[in-house]
C-alpha cells in the first residue's frame, strides 16, 4: 500500500525572514551599504541618510531616501516582497541598463532588502513611480517572531494620493526606528567611512552620490578625509590590465619640496622593465614547476553563458611611513595619516563605481600583503602604506562572482587568476618603489646603521679603489676583502650557534669594526702598503675565527609539547624572580605534535622572544607604577596548526606591543631598548631560516588569543610538521 502526504511542499516558519536578516548581512553597516545599492540600481542621483538620536535606540531613527525611479504596487508585490527574486539578475542577464544612467544592476541576490532587520523592527516604506501615486509599506518585524508560519506574519501595503513625493517628485524613502542597536562613536565612523568609501575616493562624484546628515556632530569630529592624507603619498601608478598583459602603465615618484635632492620620476609601459614583464603568468596547480599565462578574456562559464574577468583598471597611491622621512616632509598631520592608513589602508574593488565588501577593510588581507611583507620587509607593500582601487566593469566580469553575504568574491579559478594578475602589477611597482625608497634612504640617511660592517667595506672598496695604483696590491687587498665579506655574510646567515645562549656576535663584530676603522684611517693617509696588507690579513683571520665557530646544526624529532616544556622549564626561575605568569596553553593542544628541528637552535629562538618579554613587561611596570596603576605581567604560550606541513609556536605578552615597526623588527643592529644590540630576533629569524620555517609578527585579533594579549608583543615561529607524523 503507497499513502501519500498531503504536506508536499515548503512551509517556511516566519521567522525566516529575521535569520535572513541576521545570517546573511554581516553587520548595520552592510545593512545599511545593501539599501543604498538599491537605491543605485534604482537609477538614483542622490540618496540622503539621516541619522537621528542614532545611539538610543527606542527613540533612534534611521531615514533614507533616494530620487530613483521609484516602485508602483506591481514592482512592491511581485519583486520587493518575493525573497530570492531574480528580477534583478534577469535584467544583468539581458544586459538591460537603467534609461537615465546606463546602469547594470549590482544587487541580484534578492535579498538584500532584508538586511532592514539589521537595523530595526520597525519599517515604513514609502515608494512613488513617475505620474502614479504613492504605496506605502509598514512592517513590524516583531510580529514575524509572534507568528508561527510566514503566511500568518502580516503587514500593511496600499496605495495613497501622494503626501511625502509631491508634485513631480519620484523615488523611495525607507524609515527604520525601533533601533536594534544602541549605535556608538566607534559604529557611526565606520558607517561613515563605509559610505565615503562606497565610490572610489580617486573619482569625482559623478552621477551618485551619498549625503549623510547626522544631528550629534560630536559622534564624527575629527575624522580624517582623503585629500588630508593625499599629500603625504609619495608614489602614484595607475594600470590598465586587459587579457595576458599590462596595457597601460604609469608609475610616478613624486617627492615632497623638502626633498630638493630627489627627482621626480616617471615609468610608463613603453619602458623595457615594464614590457618584458607585461604578461600575467601564475604556478600550474597541476605542476608547480612550470608557469602559466592568466588571461583576464578567458571564458570561465560556457558557450551559452561565457563567463570573463574583463579589464581591470588598477589605481593607488603609496606612502612611506619611516619616521625620519616623514619628519623630512615638514607636514603636519603625521598622527592623522597612520591612524588613516591603519584603519582604511589596503586595496578596495570597485564594479562600475560601486565598492564590493570585505576588500580593503582592516584586517581582511585578501592578496596576503601583510605576510609577503614579513618575508621581504624591505621591498613589499603592506595594506597600511597602500591606498588603492581595482575597477571592473559589471557587464565584462561575470566570471566573479558575489557571495550570498556581500562578504567578496566566491573564491573560484576567476578569483584567483584575478588575484595573481593584481599581484603580478603590485610586484612590478615594489620593484620601482624599491629604487626611489632606497635613494630617499641614501640621500636623507645615508649612516647605514643597520649593517655597518658591510656598509664600512664598500666604502673601503671605493677608497682603495681611488688610493692605491699599486694594481697587483690592489688585486690582494680586494680579493681579501671579499672573502672578508662573504664570510660575514655566512655568518648573518646561519648564525653563531651559541649567540642565542649568550656568545654575543656583537662582540665580533665590534672587533671587526675596530679593525676595519684602523684600515680606513691608513688608506686615508697613505701608510706603506705593508702596514695596509697586514691590517687586511689580521682582519681576514679575525672574521675567520668567527666564521669557525659557526657548526651544522644537527635536525632531530622533537615533540612540540614536551620542548615547550623544557623551554618553560628554563625560564621557570626568571618567571618567578621577575613576578611574571607563565601560562602554558600548548598543553591543551591535541593535534600532530612531532617537529623537525635543532634543540639548540630553536630552543635559543624561544629563550630570545621570551627574554623580550621580560624586559618589555618590566617596562611597562615601571610606567604605569607612576600613575600608581597595578599591572599583572603575564606571557601566553600555545601552539596552533593553522598550514597543512607546519606548527606555530605564538609567544605572546600583555605588554605595550612593539615599539618600531614590524618590518624592521628582525633587521640587525636595530632596538628600542636602551643601549640594545638589536640582535635578538634577528638571530630569531635567521634560526627559523635554518629550520626551513619563519618568525612573524602577527597583528591584534589576527590570533584566537585572550583579550589581554592582543594589544602586547605577539610572536610567531613556524616550524616543519615530520611528515609522516599522522595522529591527530
Amino acid at each position: 500500500m503507497k499513502a501519500s502526504s498531503n504536506k508536499n511542499f515548503f512551509q517556511p516558519r516566519a521567522r525566516l525572514l529575521l535569520q535572513l536578516g541576521d545570517k546573511l548581512i554581516k553587520n548595520e553597516n552592510v545593512a545599511l551599504l545593501e539599501l543604498i545599492k538599491n537605491s543605485y540600481d534604482a537609477d538614483a542621483k542622490k540618496v540622503t541618510v539621516k541619522l537621528e538620536r542614532i545611539t538610543d535606540k527606542k527613540g533612534g531613527r534611521i531615514d533614507i531616501t533616494d530620487d530613483g525611479e521609484g516602485m508602483n504596487i506591481d514592482i512592491i508585490e511581485n519583486v520587493w516582497l518575493e525573497p530570492g527574486s531574480d528580477y534583478k539578475a534577469q535584467l544583468l542577464a539581458k544586459n538591460q541598463r537603467s534609461k537615465k544612467f546606463n546602469r547594470l544592476p549590482i544587487g541580484e541576490k534578492g535579498i538584500g532588502r532584508f538586511g532592514v532587520h539589521k537595523l530595526g523592527n520597525k519599517i515604513e516604506l514609502i515608494s512613488r513611480k513617475e505620474g502614479e501615486d504613492e504605496v506605502v509599506v509598514r512592517i513590524d518585524w516583531n510580529k514575524f517572531s509572534e507568528e508561527k508560519y510566514l503566511k500568518d506574519a502580516r503587514f500593511e501595503v496600499f496605495i495613497r494620493t501622494p503626501e511625502y513625493f509631491l508634485r513631480n517628485r519620484k523615488g523611495t524613502r525607507i524609515i527604520i526606528s525601533d533601533l536594534r542597536t544602541d549605535w556608538d562613536k566607534r559604529m557611526v565612523r565606520d558607517l561613515y567611512r563605509a559610505v565615503f568609501t562606497l565610490n572610489s575616493p580617486f573619482k569625482k562624484s559623478g552621477d551618485f552620490t551619498v549625503d549623510i546628515n547626522i544631528d550629534d556632530k560630536s559622534l564624527v569630529e575629527g575624522l580624517p578625509t582623503w585629500d588630508d592624507i593625499k599629500k603625504f603619498a609619495l608614489w602614484h601608478f595607475k594600470c590598465k590590465l586587459s587579457g595576458t598583459t599590462i596595457r597601460e602603465f604609469n608609475y610616478e615618484f613624486s617627492p615632497w619640496e623638502s626633498l630638493p635632492e630627489l627627482e621626480k620620476r616617471q615609468v610608463t609601459q613603453e619602458e623595457d622593465y615594464i614590457q618584458d614583464n607585461e604578461t600575467f603568468v601564475k604556478r600550474d596547480p597541476d605542476n608547480p614547476k612550470k608557469e602559466v599565462i592568466i588571461n583576464l578574456a578567458k571564458n570561465y562559464g560556457s558557450e551559452k553563458e561565457p563567463k570573463t574577468i574583463g579589464e581591470i583598471t588598477f589605481e593607488g597611491y603609496i606612502f612611506d611611513r619611516d619616521k625620519q622621512t616623514l619628519e623630512l616632509g615638514n607636514q603636519a598631520g603625521i598622527t592623522l595619516l597612520k591612524q588613516y592608513l591603519d584603519e582604511q589602508g589596503g586595496i578596495r574593488v570597485y564594479r562600475d563605481n560601486i565598492r564590493i565588501n570585505e576588500y580593503g577593510e582592516k584586517g581582511n588581507d585578501w592578496l596576503n600583503l601583510d605576510m609577503r611583507r614579513v618575508n621581504v620587509p624591505a621591498k613589499r607593500i603592506s595594506n597600511n602604506l597602500i591606498l588603492a582601487v581595482i575597477d571592473l566593469k559589471i557587464a565584462e566580469s561575470t566570471a566573479l562572482i558575489e557571495k550570498t553575504n556581500r562578504e567578496g568574491f566566491i573564491e573560484n579559478e576567476a578569483f584567483y587568476d584575478f588575484c595573481g594578475a593584481i599581484l603580478h602589477t603590485i610586484n612590478l611597482v615594489e620593484t620601482l618603489r624599491k629604487i626611489d625608497k632606497d635613494q630617499i634612504r641614501n640621500k636623507y640617511n645615508p649612516t647605514e646603521q643597520e649593517e655597518p660592517v658591510l656598509h664600512h667595506l664598500n666604502e673601503l672598496h671605493l677608497l682603495i679603489e681611488k688610493r692605491i695604483e699599486d694594481e697587483p696590491l690592489k688585486e690582494e687587498i680586494n680579493k681579501h676583502l671579499q672573502k672578508i665579506e662573504d664570510d660575514y655574510n655566512f655568518i648573518n646567515e646561519t648564525l653563531l650557534t651559541s649567540a642565542g645562549a649568550g656568545l654575543t656576535l656583537a662582540v665580533g663584530i665590534h672587533e671587526v669594526q675596530k679593525v676595519i676603522a684602523e684600515l680606513t684611517l691608513a688608506v686615508q693617509r697613505e701608510q706603506v702598503p705593508d702596514k695596509i696588507l697586514g691590517l687586511v690579513n689580521h682582519l681576514d683571520q679575525l672574521i675567520e675565527s668567527y666564521s669557525d665557530l659557526l657548526k651544522q646544526a644537527d635536525t632531530k624529532e622533537e615533540d612540540v609539547v614536551k620542548f615547550l616544556n623544557g623551554a618553560t622549564f628554563n625560564v621557570g626561575y626568571r618567571m618567578e624572580a621577575h613576578h611574571i605568569e607563565l601560562i602554558k596553553a600548548y598543553r591543551n593542544y591535541k593535534g600532530s605534535h612531532m617537529i623537525s628541528c635543532s634543540r639548540r637552535l630553536l630552543m635559543g629562538a624561544v629563550m630570545n622572544v621570551i627574554d623580550n618579554s621580560i624586559h618589555w613587561l618590566e617596562i611597562k611596570r615601571q610606567r604605569l607604577s607612576k600613575t600608581s596603576e597595578t599591572f599583572d605581567k603575564k606571557i601566553y604560550i600555545d601552539v596552533l596548526h593553522n598550514e597543512p606541513g607546519y606548527l606555530e609556536i605564538v609567544i605572546a605578552d600583555n605588554g605595550s606591543g612593539f615599539t618600531i615597526p614590524k618590518y624592521q623588527l628582525t633587521k640587525p643592529f636595530i632596538s628600542a631598548k636602551n643601549n640594545g644590540i638589536g640582535l635578538g630576533l634577528h638571530i630569531v629569524s635567521e634560526v627559523m631560516k635554518v629550520q626551513e620555517g619563519s618568525v612573524r609578527f602577527p597583528e591584534a585579533n589576527e590570533y584566537d588569543l585572550p583579550a589581554e594579549f592582543q594589544r602586547g608583543a605577539i610572536t610567531v615561529l613556524k616550524i616543519k610538521l615530520l611528515s609522516h607524523d599522522t595522529s591527530e
